[in-house]
């Protein structure tokens, strides 16, 4: 047989059906790609809010657009509004009017419902219990917006914030003059600077905390959560932060005006409150550290009873730092115009207060004092057969703290097979705490929370916030800074938080279906407990994002929603962000109420798509500010 050759008319033709073959596949794949993409790109229409970088005054309302129905969409003009039709049997009532609440008087702009001076007079002043919480009667809920102080600006952002802040936002100057000699603050101009003095620390805060670094270790990581009872303008947990130590710091609504509210509004953590006749709203063995410098509170009173308190909260091993009267009186007590009598008789008191609870003094040096407490109550319940008081508490849960009367006694450790070892068990050191399991996980003291669902959530809760940075572009930029998240479960949108300029206010409802508070803290993390159907022990104002997941669903039943949302307003400054996550049926409910709270919002899908029910509604609220009263003027 012949040999086929190049030009045969048989050879020809096979490459011709292949050449047809070839294109046939290249083009299905290239419409398979085609379609994948069109279908990808419709899928994730969520808002590229690139414009919350942009905030301004003048044009705040350019960032935000209004579609036909007169919902508000947060996001980028050419987004499209979700439709649900399909997916939910939830009515959208396009044509309802929206109940548009009206302005509070300007008498209110820094109106802190549960910490009411009016309402505070009613109560005993034994104990600064008239200090305390004491929320409205349902029939005095303010349904009004508080409205920002005229010219109000938005605060410096972090870290410039820790040491300015516009007098314009809080018009309060009382401070940079009673304090004057203190360093605590200074006017300059139209805007506060913060030295970093206070009242035992005129060299500055960052000398003050060295001096205590060089008796107790902070920068080994062993030392991560504190608190700072009597707070002042908050320099020392400010300056605690280049150390890598979180500290909560309060102090009490009174007559130094808007501590509590320059220490938010430098962006350094605080809440208002008091050591007064009921447990601080923290759990058991919480702080690695707790610091009182001249903060007023009578330690050695009322059997010891705060001192118990302080142990309550402190972490096994944890240290208590007190500076100024009576501490080294022999030396000072000229400068406190007290008798030496007077204050050795306090000095003692606490010492034996100290003692009654099994602490360890560490060292006194000058003005600063250092006691620890025991990594376990094996040697005290030994010693505690010989000594008659305090006592032992014998409460069945030593983190239950929402308005529980203070105990003069002992809260009993976890019990531990060896003296050596850490009652509730040893904790990695900073920042290793963040991710580690926590011990309360790691022993099943949480029930229904396993390891593995812990680090099912760490997961779960980066890939949250990581969308959250795709739809909130401010969020890495210094935009944000004081967070809340009103439902924290076991911390972790805070821990995935971490490499962010923030910080986050973890609060843990009462009504949750776990108390994990006392995980959080074992994280590294602060918080808080709460009653949303009260208001929030903080200052109009104080919080640049707040983040709500399922906070809804919890109370959709127990209160009215809508005094929520207007507590919600009150906290956030003009112009910042809030992220629910919850059912359509209630985001939709939500967003009929904030519409008429000057707020701009859009529901989008849920990151792994529109067939999850779980969606998400952002909102910003706008900018605006009350009139100038005749006295401003």
């Amino acid at each position: 047989m012949a040999k086929e050759y190049s030009g045969s008319p048989k050879h020809h033709h096979r490459l011709e059906v292949q050449r047809n073959r070839l294109t046939w596949i290249l083009g299905v794949s290239f419409l398979c790609i085609l379609f994948y993409m069109l279908g990808a790109w419709q899928r994730s229409s969520t808002p590229t809010t690139t414009q919350f970088s942009a905030y301004n005054k003048g044009g705040c309302d350019s960032h935000v657009t209004t579609s036909d129905n007169g919902n508000a969409a947060v996001g980028h003009p050419s987004s499209t509004n979700l439709d649900f039709a399909s997916h939910h049997q939830v009515v959208l009532n396009s044509s309802k009017t929206v109940n548009q609440f009206p302005s509070c008087d300007m008498s209110f702009s820094e109106y802190t419902p549960c910490q009411d001076k009016v309402r505070g007079r009613k109560f005993d002043r034994n104990m600064l219990k008239y200090r305390e919480r004491h929320c409205p009667a349902k029939e005095e809920l303010l349904r009004c917006l508080i409205p920002a102080p005229p010219q109000y600006k938005t605060p410096f952002k972090w870290p410039q914030s820790r040491d300015y802040a516009w007098y314009s936002n809080i018009p309060h100057r009382e401070l940079s003059i009673e304090k004057a000699i203190q360093n605590w603050i200074q006017l300059e101009g139209n805007r506060f600077r913060f030295p970093g003095g206070g009242t035992m620390f005129p060299r500055g805060a960052d000398a003050y905390i060295d001096d205590i670094g060089r008796l107790i270790p902070l920068t080994d990581g062993t030392i991560r959560t504190a608190i700072d009872t009597g707070c002042g303008v908050a320099s020392f947990g400010a300056y605690l932060l280049n150390r890598n130590i979180l500290t909560m710091s309060f102090a009490p609504r009174d007559t130094h005006e808007a501590q509590v509210q320059f220490a938010l509004e430098r962006g350094v953590p605080a809440m208002i409150g008091i050591m007064g006749s009921q447990r601080l709203p923290y759990p058991a063995r919480a702080f690695d550290l707790a610091h009182c410098s001249r903060c007023l509170i009578p330690w050695q009173k009322y059997d010891g009873l705060y001192l118990a308190e302080v142990d309550r909260i402190l972490r096994p091993g944890g240290y208590w730092v007190l500076s100024g009267p009576p501490i080294h009186w022999k030396k000072f007590w000229r400068g406190w115009e007290r008798t030496r009598e007077d204050l050795k008789q306090e000095q003692d008191a606490i010492e034996d207060v100290a003692k009654s609870l099994c602490w360890k003094k560490v060292i006194e040096k000058n003005d600063l004092s250092v006691w620890q407490k025991p990594i376990n109550h094996v040697e005290c319940l030994r010693s505690k057969k010989l000594l008659k008081a305090p006592h032992m508490c014998e409460s069945d849960d030593p983190d239950t703290a929402w308005y529980r009367n203070l105990e003069a006694c002992v809260t009993p450790l976890p019990e531990v097979s060896s003296s050596d070892d850490v009652a509730g068990g040893a904790m990695e050191k900073w920042p290793e705490r963040a991710s580690a399991v926590p011990p309360r996980i790691r022993s099943g003291s949480t029930p229904g929370i396993t390891a593995e669902r812990f680090e099912e959530d760490n997961k779960l809760w980066k890939e949250r916030v990581a969308h959250y940075k795709r739809i909130i572009s401010p969020l890495p930029t210094g935009r944000y800074r004081n967070i809340m998240d009103m439902n924290a479960y076991i911390g972790g949108f805070a821990t995935a938080m971490l490499n962010y300029p923030v910080w986050v206010m973890n609060v843990v409802p009462i009504y949750s279906n776990h108390d994990t508070l006392g995980v959080i803290y074992e994280r590294g993390l602060i918080g808080t407990y709460q009653d949303w159907c009260e208001a929030f022990s903080t200052y109009p104002r104080t919080y640049d994002l707040i983040h709500a997941s399922g906070l809804f669903t919890l109370y959709q039943n127990r209160c009215d929603i809508t005094y929520i949302l207007l507590d919600m307003d009150r906290i956030l400054r003009p112009e910042g962000t809030v992220i629910f996550r919850d059912t359509v049926e209630l985001l939709v409910k939500i967003q009929s109420i904030t519409d008429g709270m000057r707020w701009k919002s859009q529901i989008i899908d849920h990151e792994s798509g529109p067939f999850n029910p779980e969606k998400i509604l952002v909102a910003v609220k706008t900018y605006w500010t009350g009139e100038a009263t005749q006295k401003q003027l």
